[in-house]
């Protein structure tokens, strides 16, 4: 009998050494897809790196069959397919307080605004995207709405990257209603990784967890300290497996469920684990042996090369630096596969390049230009105006230290009578003044005693504008207002007083810079006539001579000359002289 079990156990660490294999048809919902050699093979490739490193894998593993019948519950509420329980193993590895690269947080990496968007509460208090009943309730809204317009859960399973939007422009209508699909090479990257996944759990995730949770409804104001009083529960336990609570109190404006765990409680179960091999955790913190010594410096950021067989566990000790640091200095998910000879970064990528352009070759990808020039990734998106690879083809130039040049400078003077907005796309004005008679709503006023170039009489009375104020324009949105102004979806909400799920109208107006933040200054002598003034705007992250511009009605020439500048580019901190009329 003791041979019998010893042989068992061989025999079951044995399946896990042979990577499952990716099928030539798959059934996911309710389509049946067919699976190209080519796409075979992509596949593979992932399932056998995801599967390779029995630990990283079986943690994954046992957190899947933690947290899956709860995820399998509300699917089967909300009727979506069993299916995409997958797609949060792709999305967070199920950690609860993971965050990505563009800020998008919990099991299923949502963005603040879409959060909001599906209902979830998000804010100081509570972050809704870091429990497993209301993110995954929220997940499932999201997939059913794209669905709908498609009528093809594979594309609204696309869509969970790339948005309904996206996929309607990549792809067009031409598989709506589609229920028999082709995976070739040409399809898009995210949806074979969603079928690696699948191939690799759906066997292995079967069987009992660990560590079993259950749900605890929560109906009225309480604590985490009175709940684990109650229940006989470690507070520090109860706190690891509900941050979505961030500051230990559940409100009473809704219903809450807490998450209670029990069982054999693993101190990496919430903890990211990435894949490491033998030789990897063999070397120390810090230790960086001759043999491995392969480094050097790409626009002037230290970076460290690859070796084979090598993990991001592996690189980020060698680089020393976390792991989770690693992964956002190079801009890369949790189950990024390592390129062997590829050099990481273990600092933060720069903003832009002493180089000007690159061109865009077959095969490439953002990504590897990103790491090629060192130039952040998310930065280069906003330099070329692009949300993705998909809009660069082999000949187009990458630009890389300055905006991707425009095709049009000029726009004839908009009339208006109300407080002058520029659409998102809109091309700046080059020599576009501002009106002389704009107004604005009723600006509040309040004394300025800095930042004020010109020397006024005794007579003048110095007065600012408290709140920049923008009228949505047709077809805006409060994330595309947010990204245009730079704030946060939940800040516009906060300071308009407004409701997620009421929307916005054109005309509406709204405030889009915090009260008392740094505006336009104007002078005024005692008879009511205006006086030139001059103030310094400070660089912030992300700031353009286009942004800059519109923030105070002026045209890009206008501070080109008062500062005078030869070139577009902007430094962080730097400071703008800018005159207000």
């Amino acid at each position: 009998m003791r041979f019998f079990a010893v042989a068992l156990i061989f025999i079951s660490a044995a399946s896990y050494a042979q990577a499952p294999e990716v099928p030539h048809k798959m059934h996911f919902a309710d389509m049946t897809l067919t699976i190209r050699d080519d796409a075979r093979r992509e596949i593979q490739k992932d399932v056998d790196a995801m599967t390779q490193h029995p630990r990283y894998f079986n943690i994954k593993v046992e957190r899947a069959k933690t947290y899956f019948p709860i995820i399998e519950k509300v699917f089967a509420e909300e009727r979506l397919p069993d299916d995409f329980k997958y797609l949060v193993l792709q999305e967070s590895a199920l950690i609860s307080d993971a965050v990505s690269v563009s800020n998008a947080v919990g099991f299923w990496q949502f963005k603040d605004f879409t959060a909001l968007e599906m209902g979830l509460r998000v804010d100081k208090e509570i972050d809704e995207r870091m429990n497993i009943y209301s993110a995954t309730r929220g997940a499932a809204k999201y997939l059913k709405k794209n669905n709908y317009l498609f009528n093809n859960w594979l594309l609204a399973l696309q869509s969970y990257q790339m948005g309904g939007g996206g996929v309607q422009r990549s792809v067009g209508d031409k598989y709506n209603g589609a229920r028999h699909m082709e995976i070739t090479s040409e399809t898009y990257w995210y949806i074979k990784k969603f079928l690696a996944h699948k191939v690799a759990f759906e066997n292995a995730v079967k069987g009992e967890p660990q560590i079993k949770v259950v749900q605890y409804p929560i109906q009225s104001p309480k604590t985490l300290y009175e709940i684990a009083s109650e229940l006989s529960v470690d507070v520090a336990t109860l706190k690891e497996y509900n941050k979505w609570a961030r500051v230990g109190k559940i409100p009473a404006d809704r219903p809450y469920s807490v998450i209670i765990p029990s069982g054999q409680l693993s101190p990496e179960f919430n903890t990211l684990m990435l894949a490491s091999t033998k030789a990897s955790q063999a070397l120390p913190l810090q230790s960086k042996p001759a043999s491995t010594k392969v480094e050097k410096k790409i626009n002037g950021v230290l970076a460290i090369q690859a070796l084979p067989g090598e993990t991001t566990t592996a690189l980020a000790t060698r680089g020393g630096v976390s792991i989770s640091d690693f992964l956002r200095y190079n801009e890369i998910p949790i189950d990024h596969v390592v390129q062997s000879n590829s050099f990481y970064f273990v600092k933060k990528k720069k903003k832009k390049s002493d180089q000007v352009n690159h061109t865009f070759k077959p095969g490439e990808n953002l990504w590897a230009i990103s790491q090629q020039y060192g130039v952040q990734m998310k930065r280069l998106t906003k330099l070329n105006k692009i949300s993705g690879t998909e809009y660069l083809k082999p000949g187009e130039l990458v630009w890389l230290n300055t905006k991707k040049p425009a095709t049009q400078l000029t726009l004839d003077p908009v009339e208006v009578d109300e407080v002058v907005a520029v659409a998102e796309d809109s091309f700046f004005g080059w020599e576009v003044k501002p009106r002389e008679d704009i107004k604005t709503n009723k600006p509040t006023t309040e004394p300025l005693a800095t930042n004020i170039s010109t020397t006024l009489s005794k007579d003048t009375t110095i007065r600012m504008y408290k709140d920049i104020l923008h009228t949505v324009l047709k077809g805006e949105t409060l994330y595309s207002i947010a990204k245009t102004f730079q704030v946060n979806v939940t800040d516009l909400l906060s300071w308009n007083q407004l409701d997620i799920g009421a929307g916005i109208k054109q005309g509406q107006i709204l405030k889009v810079k915090a009260p008392n933040a740094q505006q336009p200054v104007i002078a005024e002598t005692s008879d009511n006539q205006s006086v030139d003034t001059f103030i310094f705007h400070e660089v912030k992250p992300a700031d353009t001579l286009y942004s800059v511009a519109r923030m105070y009605n002026v045209t890009i020439k206008d501070i080109m000359d008062w500062n005078q500048k030869q070139d577009f580019n902007l430094t962080l901190g730097e400071k703008l002289k800018v005159l207000s009329r």
